[in-house]
């Protein structure tokens, strides 16, 4: 078991968010799913008998989904990195995630869910180390996009 695991809090979802996430990835699972008992149905307000928490993994990383109640709301402070080596994987998660959410400069997105994600290619990191010049070019193109054109950013750098 992984020491240290993200715990995403959601009004209500949280095994429809956690199914959603799992398909999207490959090596990935509901691990196991904890229902509300008398107490914790009281002191949280949510029904005796519902789903309290789901254990997931997305590629072998761990995640909990909490069904808290609409005490809190995800912020952009806190984002999910998808490092993708190809385009297609960009479009295509970018197109899933953006679908009835928000789409952000820089390869962020906001889920349907509220939870920010930043869908970048591999080849970024890779622009971004190199020399000043093509590092500042790239970087001029990237704050441009919403989601990350891998062929714009090599041209531009």
């Amino acid at each position: 078991m992984q020491r240290i695991a993200p715990c995403l809090w959601f009004e209500g979802e949280a095994e429809e968010a956690a199914n959603f996430y799992v398909s999207l990835f490959d090596n990935s699972r509901i691990v196991d799913i904890t229902y509300y008992g008398k107490t914790g149905a009281k002191a949280s307000g949510r029904p005796e008998g519902s789903v309290m928490t789901v254990t997931f993994e997305l590629e072998g990383q761990p995640f909990t989904a909490l069904n808290g109640g609409s005490v809190s709301k995800f912020s952009s402070s806190i984002s999910l990195v998808v490092q993708c080596e190809t385009q297609q994987e960009v479009d295509r998660l970018w197109e899933i995630l953006s679908a009835s959410g928000d789409e952000e400069r820089c390869g962020w997105v906001r889920d349907k869910y509220g939870v920010s994600w930043q869908i970048v290619p591999t080849v970024l990191t890779k622009l971004m180390k190199e020399n000043s010049q093509k590092s500042e070019r790239a970087m001029q193109a990237l704050l441009q996009m919403k989601k990350i054109d891998i062929g714009g950013l090599t041209q531009a750098a």
